[in-house]
């Protein structure tokens, strides 16, 4: 991916995007957006991020600044997007070592990385501070009960749960008994990624 392929406009746009997201851990508003470009209205930074998406550096939902997620080249091209919440502490133990082959993953449009913050997910063998890769979902009716997946949750921010649809209902469940499911109306449920591989830092 070359960044002649971007405007100015949309190459600075692009990078103050991508050094928000490294240090604040979440994509900003538009209008944080607007602030920082010196705009007063929003058509022109909706404008680039509609160039910055066809040209395949971001993926969004338009209307929906917080589902932005960077595509560009960010060292092994999986932009680590912030973390995502598990519980609470958990003790570090030892893993397995295991030498995975990412290449055709990685080659999946718009993944992108979370840091597990907590120990719901301990059954599953997702630990606090495990990096976790995800691969976006576009249709929430297509994920097979089970799925652990990363969802956002009014009131709770973005979770890693097993989910479970019931009806108009969805069921977000822990892999760990001390936390309770968490049931929700299905459209109050935002699902962000469904997790592809879990990875920890030795």
């Amino acid at each position: 991916m070359g960044e002649e392929s971007l405007t100015p406009a949309q190459k600075e746009l692009y990078d103050w995007l991508s050094d928000f997201i490294s240090a604040n851990h979440h994509s900003p508003s538009i209008r944080q957006m607007m602030k920082a470009m010196g705009l007063r209205s929003p058509a022109p930074i909706q404008s680039r991020l509609k160039h910055l998406q066809e040209k395949g550096w971001i993926t969004w939902s338009e209307g929906q600044a917080r589902t932005l997620q960077l595509l560009g080249d960010v060292f092994t091209g999986v932009p680590v997007l912030g973390s995502v919440a598990a519980g609470g502490l958990v003790e570090a133990f030892d893993d397995v070592q295991e030498t995975l082959d990412l290449n055709s993953i990685l080659q999946t449009k718009g993944l992108f990385a979370l840091t597990v913050n907590g120990d719901s997910m301990i059954d599953s063998y997702i630990a606090d501070g495990d990096m976790v890769l995800m691969e976006p979902v576009n249709d929430a009716l297509q994920i097979r009960n089970g799925t652990v997946v990363s969802a956002m949750v009014p009131g709770s921010g973005t979770t890693l749960k097993h989910f479970f649809r019931q009806g108009s209902k969805v069921r977000l469940e822990a892999a760990n008994p001390a936390y309770e499911p968490i049931e929700i109306s299905a459209e109050n449920v935002q699902v962000q990624g469904k997790l592809l591989a879990v990875w920890r830092k030795t």
